[in-house]
C-alpha cells in the first residue's frame, strides 16, 4: 500500500514596515468637520463652515425633494433641516 504525500500549508506573515490599510464600510466614521451634512438621519459628509454644509443639503434636496436633508452642528448640537425655496 502506498502512502499518500502530505503538503504544507504556510501561513503569510505580513510585513511590519507596510501600514494596515483603513477597512472601508459601515464602520468608517466620517471627517471631523463641526457641521455635518444629514440625509435622512444619516450622516454623510461634514464641512468646516456652515454655509458649505448648507449649499450641499440644498443640492441634495433639490436633486431629492422627498427625503429628509438637515445641517447638523457637532459644537453645538443642533440640527437645521434644509427646505427647498418656495416659488
Amino acid at each position: 500500500m502506498k502512502l499518500r504525500q502530505t503538503s504544507r500549508i504556510t501561513a503569510k506573515v505580513p510585513d511590519t514596515d507596510e501600514p494596515v490599510p483603513n477597512s472601508i464600510g459601515q464602520g468608517k466614521r466620517p471627517e471631523t468637520g463641526q457641521f455635518r451634512l444629514q440625509v435622512d438621519r444619516q450622516t454623510k459628509a461634514s464641512y468646516a463652515t456652515h454655509e458649505a454644509a448648507e449649499q450641499a443639503g440644498l443640492a441634495v434636496k433639490q436633486g431629492h425633494p422627498i427625503v429628509q436633508v438637515a445641517v447638523y452642528d457637532a459644537a453645538g448640537g443642533t440640527r437645521k433641516f434644509i427646505e427647498l425655496p418656495k416659488d
